[in-house]
């Protein structure tokens, strides 16, 4: 079974393009400003599916998920 997806661990991690907000079929996820005024995506666990679509389509992120095992493949 799919996990919820983890869009980012730390702010670094994400650039705040809202390419994952703008991908999610089910409106799960929701940009929120941090006290600075940088939206970062908050996903609502009750509404994501869990298809990562948010995951795949981020092009911040130096991950590529193998389409056919839904596995991780570093592309470095």
């Amino acid at each position: 079974m799919k996990e919820i997806p983890v869009l980012f661990k730390d702010k670094k991690e994400c650039c705040g393009c809202t390419a994952c907000y703008s991908v999610c079929p089910v409106k799960a996820i929701k940009m929120e400003a941090d006290s600075e005024g940088f939206e970062y995506p908050i996903i609502n666990k009750d509404k994501c599916i869990k298809c990562h679509r948010c995951i795949k389509v981020c092009s911040f992120k130096k991950v590529n998920y193998n389409i056919f095992s839904n596995k991780k493949i570093n592309k470095d």
